[in-house]
């Protein structure tokens, strides 16, 4: 995968999970590029980089006028995200995530410089004006990227990235059953604030422990509500 940037690498990632979780036949049409951007979190700009991607590597085409089409051929990776999303669930994602982001957030603690927390700040203040469980489940996915970022390590960054598309591939959103919108004392809220404080602090193991209690809490809402739909 060859691709400038990260915003542009996480959309391609973003990109290849939708496609995976649609499983659309060849030369189905793709939605319009504002309603991508606006399904997987993503600028335009990182959209159009992840698409020529795709296209270079024969996974997509476009026809001027017509729009972009499923093409034969995907890419490996998205194989690997797509067979790995069909053969897991929900509980399996949340242990894996147990595993690897606290360890991913103790790094970030160590590493983050003051513009990453700025970022995580904005995010954090974003989450909180979100009028859809699609816009704040957008921004929660950019938090904790841009936690994953300030590790400041390429193969956890990496890592996070694909566990991250398998989760969307798993397709968490459809659990919610709370209302239209995060209510204002969702329990997310506070926890992320200590997630970013613990970073701020440079409390490597405060930012550990926040985030295994945070990805808890998540998992301990979550999981009932998949055993109830099933």
């Amino acid at each position: 995968m060859d691709i400038d940037g990260n915003g542009g690498h996480a959309a391609l990632v973003q990109l290849q999970a939708y496609l995976a979780q649609l499983n659309l036949p060849a030369d189905s049409r793709l939605p319009p590029e504002r309603e991508l951007c606006e399904s997987l979190g993503v600028s335009r700009g990182d959209l159009r980089k992840a698409l020529a991607v795709l296209e270079k590597d024969g996974r997509i085409w476009r026809h001027v006028g017509k729009g972009t089409f499923i093409g034969s051929g995907p890419v490996e990776e998205t194989v690997a995200i797509a067979d790995i999303a069909g053969r897991t669930n929900p509980s399996d994602v949340m242990r894996a995530r147990l595993i690897v982001e606290p360890e991913i957030a103790r790094e970030a603690a160590l590493h983050a410089t003051l513009d990453d927390i700025a970022a995580m700040r904005q995010s954090l203040a974003q989450t909180r004006q979100a009028t859809t469980w699609r816009q704040y489940e957008n921004l929660d996915n950019l938090l904790h990227r841009q936690i994953a970022q300030a590790s400041r390590n390429t193969v956890l960054l990496g890592l996070f990235d694909v566990l991250n598309a398998i989760r969307r591939a798993v397709v968490w959103g459809r659990l919610r059953s709370d209302g239209a919108c995060p209510p204002a004392d969702h329990h997310s809220f506070a926890d992320h604030d200590r997630i970013v404080d613990a970073i701020e602090d440079r409390d490597l193991g405060g930012a550990a422990a926040a985030m295994r209690l945070h990805l808890q809490e998540v998992e301990r809402r979550l999981i009932p509500l998949r055993e109830a739909a099933e």
